[in-house]
This record gives structure tokens, sequence and C-alpha cells, in this order.
């Protein structure tokens, strides 16, 4: 049992803290990043190099905008961007020399910060403050990885159609691609368009369709269409997850489920299109066996963005 004012002591402390330490401006540490950008920095100065997904599961936060914060701390100098030894389509993520210099500035500011604020204190409290702070930080840490666990444990595979789906997969669709690559009505009712008409196409044997649901709610989604392209061809289509699902495993559920159906189909190849950036699909692709095939920059979808089509031999 908790007692009710010990929760309400911390959490009355921890809001004390995100002001002081600085986490409600928008800059953080003393230099011109923001918070997110700045524990970016911090985490690849302890760890050396990561992935982009692996940064995302580092950081707790959402995809693209940790894209979107690379690609700045990138165009910015601090970071630099490599090839995998293992595998050189897996890009690698380090810090630069100068990016080495801003991390050490931020120690010292940090170390400044607590130096300060501990200086009135005893060692004693000092200690005690050293060893709470940990034990609270761990706590949260560990209840984050329990609740990813069990919301992957808890959410369900499906297939075929049901009511709705064909709007979720749209607005999924259309939210993700608004801020990712800027597109529009024009994107969104494209995709509208083409579940709607695919659905009147599920009875037939080689097309089908796989959705995620967490608590009733369609949360991801994946279909192959085998009879668009023709010559004994897959199209993989709408693989889309919702934001708070990315990085738990769920698409790679999606996709497996989807590449085991084709594989039972005989389909000679799948084929799959997509956008350049979308770096964290690009490796789940290719860790299931899709190759990039060709690449060409295009305007159909209201926005300039390049155009990627991964192929999978049959």
């Amino acid at each position: 049992m908790i007692d009710p004012s010990t929760v309400e002591q911390i959490r009355s402390a921890s809001r004390t803290m995100v002001r002081e330490l600085g986490f409600m401006r928008t800059t953080l540490a003393g230099t011109g990043y923001s918070p997110s950008a700045v524990h970016t920095l911090l985490e690849l100065g302890e760890r050396g190099a990561l992935t982009a997904a692996q940064l995302v599961q580092a950081l707790g936060l959402e995809k693209s905008s940790v894209s979107r914060m690379v690609a700045k701390l990138i165009q910015s100098g601090e970071l630099e961007e490599r090839g995998g030894e293992d595998d050189g389509r897996t890009k690698q993520l380090s810090l630069t020399e100068q990016g080495k210099r801003t991390l050490e500035a931020i120690h010292a500011y940090g170390q400044m910060q607590v130096t300060s604020a501990l200086a009135p204190l005893t060692q004693q409290e000092q200690q005690a403050i050293a060893q709470g702070l940990d034990a609270y930080a761990q706590a949260l840490k560990t209840h984050r990885q329990q609740t990813v666990e069990t919301a992957a444990a808890r959410l369900q595979i499906a297939s075929g159609y049901r009511p709705g789906l064909i709007g979720r997969v749209a607005e999924m669709h259309a939210s993700f691609y608004s801020q990712h690559s800027g597109f529009g009505q024009f994107f969104e009712s494209q995709v509208a368009t083409g579940v709607a008409e695919f659905a009147g196409r599920l009875g037939h044997s080689r097309n089908g369709i796989w959705f995620a649901e967490s608590a009733g709610r369609i949360v991801g989604s994946v279909a192959i269409d085998g009879e668009d392209l023709g010559n004994n061809q897959a199209h993989l289509r709408w693989f889309i997850l919702d934001e708070g699902y990315r990085g738990g495993g769920v698409g790679r559920r999606l996709l497996t489920e989807a590449v085991a159906f084709c594989d039972q189909q005989n389909f000679a190849a799948i084929q799959l299109w997509t956008f350049k950036g979308l770096d964290a699909a690009r490796c789940l692709y290719e860790s299931l066996d899709f190759e990039l095939t060709h690449e060409e920059q295009g305007r159909q979808w209201g926005a300039a963005v390049i155009e990627q089509q991964f192929t999978r031999k049959g």
C-alpha cells in the first residue's frame, strides 16, 4: 500500500525539478537544442553509436520525431551517419568532433547545476538524494518497459474486413504523412479510395488484409493485393502503424503475416512502394529480405518526395 501523501510529495518534487532543470524551456543545458536533442547527444556519448530505431527505444519518443531531430543534428554538424560494420544498409549514428565538444559543454553545465544545488547540504543528505533519485528513475524505467510489453501482449492481429477499417487505414496514413511529408487532402482521398476499392476484392483468394487491434481500436494495417500487378507478383500496400505503437514489434508481426501469406500463395515476388527517409521501416523491410530496386523523385502526392520501390523475390 502506497501512502497517497508520498505520491503527492514525489509529484510535487518532480514538477519542481522539471522547472528548475530547464525542461519547460525550448532549449536545455546552455545549448540551442531542445531537451530531446540534448538527450540524444548524451545517449550517443554514453553508448558510442546507435541506429535511429535504437534511439527511439532509448528516448521513448515517436519515430518521426526522432527522425526529424536527428536530421537537424546532422545538418548542424553534431552527428554523422555511417553504414554499420556488419550491414552497410543499417545506418549508425555517432558524434562528430563538434558533437563531442558540445557534449563536453553539456556535461560541464550539468555538473555545475548539480554541484551548486548540493553544496549547502550535508554529505549524508547528498547521498540520500542520489540514492533516492536513482531508485525512482529505475522504477520509472521498469514501469515504462512493463507497460510497453503488456500492451504488445494484449494486442491482437486479425485479418479480413471489419467495420471502420477503411476509415482507420486512411486516417493513420493521413496523420503520419501530413507530419512526415506534408501530404494533405489529395493523399488521404487517394488512400481512402484505394482501400475502399480493394475491400471489395477481399473475396479473391490471393488478396488479404491484416490489422493490429488494441482495446477494440485498429492501430496498424498491411495488405497484399495479388491482382493489380499481374505476372504472379504481390503488391504490399497500406503498411502503417498508429503513433505510440511504433518500435514495439507490432510492425514486424504484421509484415510477417503478409509475407507468410505470399509464400503460401507462391508469388514470384512481392513489390512495395514507399518514400525515402523512413529509415526504421526500411530496416524492417530489409530484415525480411526486401531489396531497394528503384527510386525516383515524384510529386504525384502533392509534395516533392523521393519514391522508392522494394522487391522481395519468392
